[in-house]
């Protein structure tokens, strides 16, 4: 294999990242370091750009700004040696639904020209316990295994990252559980992770986080970090009639986002003395009201609801 062309301390290094299409900036200036090793998660709604920089950063679209490493390469003008040192995990089951998994792994081996193609097969199919299944036809997998299969195809040939679009969405709680343990132990032998994701459990399994809406890079750290410079703070209330009260303190000056969790009601503004004015008539109304700190999922509704859409 190729020896790096720099020595930069991390796996991805890049800045300036720009995608446009037509009039539409999809990304925009977006800046990102990821550690070799790091499970690091990129968070944001919807076409806020997450799957376009994905595929920048390994050579399936040409950015129209930016600079910077992947793996030790420049990342626009060696996105072919870059492309043999990744694996690039798709949101939608793409392999040969009629083949079985024992199939579909070999004809991904042959793809990547691999030299040892049986032994790759069978080290890939062993790792993901997959062994006792390698006949089974695609077609007839669960979503847990479908996933299963997904990452043993991107892990054939021995790849130093993995990006990884939404690779859980659709599959169970056990079988996203079983993914990440997975993961964890990838990266523990030091394979780097750049993963998207809408669940916020997940998100706090990663070490450091990215979160963009709209093209635009918003918050990054560690989850302690992200929650604390969204400079929220936030009061569970439960009890009764919340739907009606939800919708009296949505009109408050100093309220920025009212939203259920279950059986109570998360209320957050980023001013604490206005919140507290505001929410004062309340507190001896009957519900119980308490403070609390902060959640992931708190920030990135407020990230979400104060970032405008970059569509039009």
């Amino acid at each position: 294999m190729k020896t790096s062309t720099s020595a930069s301390a991390f796996a991805i290094d890049v800045r300036g990242v720009t995608k446009k299409f037509g009039h539409r900036t999809v990304v925009n200036d977006l800046c990102m370091q990821v550690r070799p090793g790091e499970i690091y998660g990129f968070l944001g709604p919807n076409g806020s750009g997450k799957t376009t920089f994905l595929r920048m950063l390994c050579g399936l679209l040409q950015p129209d700004a930016g600079e910077g490493s992947c793996l030790g390469l420049d990342f626009r003008r060696e996105s072919a040696e870059i492309k043999k040192r990744v694996g690039y995990m798709t949101q939608k089951f793409s392999f040969y639904e009629d083949l079985t998994i024992e199939e579909n792994l070999d004809f991904i081996a042959r793809l990547y020209g691999m030299a040892r193609r049986k032994a790759a097969v069978e080290k890939s199919l062993a790792r993901l316990g997959m062994l006792e299944r390698r006949t089974q036809l695609a077609g007839t997998l669960s979503g847990g295994w479908k996933q299963r299969l997904a990452l043993a195809a991107c892990l054939i040939h021995e790849p130093q990252l993995l990006l990884l679009d939404e690779p859980t969405a659709g599959v169970d709680p056990k079988a996203r559980r079983d993914f990440w343990e997975e993961i964890h132990q990838l990266a523990a032998a030091g394979l780097t992770f750049l993963i998207t994701t809408h669940y916020m459990d997940e998100a706090s399994r990663c070490h450091r986080l990215a979160y963009i809406a709209y093209g635009h890079l918003l918050a990054r750290g560690t989850v302690a970090e992200v929650v604390q410079a969204g400079g929220l703070t936030t009061w569970e209330v439960a009890g009764e009639n919340l739907a009606a009260l939800a919708g009296k303190l949505r009109r408050l000056s100093g309220v920025e986002q009212v939203v259920a969790f279950g059986t109570a009601l998360h209320v957050s503004g980023r001013d604490a003395e206005k919140l507290r004015a505001a929410i004062t008539p309340f507190l001896a109304s009957g519900q119980r009201w308490t403070q609390i700190e902060s959640g992931l999922e708190d920030v990135f509704i407020s990230l979400m609801e104060t970032t405008p859409d970059n569509f039009s």
